[in-house]
């Protein structure tokens, strides 16, 4: 092993450093404190769990993402923590069992086996907030104000909105009594947005020419509002379900103009976690950005796997790319103190930080000075007793 390769990290992992360290704590703490105020208690799950508890209805996409390892004690298969939200579920359905409408939130490093096509690396800060315990349109309008929020807190000053519902979707194919074989066929010709395929695959496999047509409409309802009416013509005479999804998204379509200034884009077709998500779905995009920032939406079915299905929904985001979106701070600047020992010296430093002034001392033999640790201010022994003064570029070399 060459000198080189011992400070090389693994492909998709990446150290954070001054002063984006700072950035990312400072909007930890800012959006932590803005789901206090929304009533999200926060939670802090572990970093590896049993693999039959951490990927329990999850899907395979899950599965692909999580490092496995062994436990020494038990010999039983564990895995690290890829996303947090199966372990809040867990939280609500087993740990905590309360009754009522439950909020929960979290910002926690989790580790993922091969990089994140939407989100990159394979490290990333997740910070999210979900909640259990109401099946209602009004927890849904909840999570996508407080996800808008959150970007607004980190800084995004353009936002643009994509809203779907995988309730569509199932409806239809449910519908049309496909076979397991057909429908992931159908799924994999809607995933890659390929007209041609998605028509070949309905021509195989759809009787009912209504239905086919439905279907068919399904890879071309994306853009702006106007969907919604076109989506109620084309699926005129569909499920009762179909309906009910299209009603949502118009009155979550209408909640969030009322209160943001974003772009909105619908996608009827948008299929992105199918296994687990069973209403509307979300994502949040910021332009010079390839991929959401924001990504949530319903997920009924996940406690039930637990012993407590609840009604769920929630989004979640990824702190490092926050951080991203604007510049840290003006720092305040830092008091420099000489290395010299002495009793009212060390008072005097104390009572500085007892301020949340940063102070840093030197140390005996110290060859760098205060212009290299960002000094403005510096204690000298003025009159009888330590005081702060200005560094001058003179007095700083």
């Amino acid at each position: 092993m060459t000198i080189a390769d011992r400070w090389l990290l693994p492909d998709g992992m990446d150290e954070v450093l001054p002063p984006q360290a700072s950035r990312m704590e400072e909007l930890r703490r800012a959006l932590l404190d803005l789901y206090h105020c929304w009533g999200y208690d926060q939670v802090m799950p572990p970093p590896v769990e049993f693999l039959d508890s951490l990927l329990t209805g999850t899907g395979t996409d899950l599965d692909l993402q999580t490092f496995k390892l062994t436990d020494q004690l038990t010999g039983r298969m564990m895995g690290a923590s890829a996303d947090v939200t199966p372990q809040v579920a867990r939280m609500d359905a087993h740990s905590l069992k309360r009754q009522g409408p439950v909020r929960l939130c979290y910002c926690t490093n989790v580790l993922r086996a091969k990089a994140d096509q939407h989100q990159g690396g394979r490290s990333p800060v997740q910070v999210g907030v979900e909640l259990f315990g109401h099946p209602g349109l009004e927890a849904d309008s909840e999570i996508i104000h407080l996800a808008l929020s959150s970007l607004k807190a980190a800084g995004a000053e353009e936002v643009h909105l994509a809203l779907g519902h995988i309730g569509i979707y199932r409806s239809l194919v449910e519908a049309a009594a496909l076979s397991k074989e057909q429908e992931g066929a159908l799924f994999a010709a809607l995933s890659l947005k390929s007209p041609g395929q998605l028509a070949e695959q309905i021509s195989a496999s759809v009787s009912d020419p209504v239905l086919a047509d439905m279907l068919m409409a399904l890879g071309e309802l994306h853009g702006d509002a106007d969907v919604l009416s076109q989506a109620r013509e084309r699926f005129a005479g569909a499920p009762a379900p179909v309906t009910a999804a299209l009603d949502q998204l118009e009155a979550l379509y209408k909640g969030v103009l009322a209160r943001f200034d974003v772009s909105l884009y619908f996608d009827l077709a948008e299929l992105r976690g199918y296994q687990y998500h069973t209403g509307m779905m979300f994502a949040a995009y910021v332009p010079g950005y390839g991929h959401a920032l924001a990504k949530g939406g319903r997920y009924d079915d996940t406690g039930r796997a637990f012993g407590r299905a609840r009604p769920a929904t929630g989004f979640s985001m990824d702190l490092k790319q926050l951080a991203s979106l604007a510049l840290a701070s003006p720092s305040r600047g830092a008091i420099w103190a000489p290395a010299q020992e002495d009793e009212s010296l060390n008072a005097a430093i104390a009572a500085l930080r007892e301020q949340q002034e940063r102070v840093i001392q030197a140390l005996p033999g110290q060859r760098t000075g205060p212009a290299e640790h960002s000094c403005d201010r510096r204690l000298e022994f003025i009159d009888g007793r330590w005081q702060t003064t200005a560094l001058t570029q003179e007095t700083s070399a």
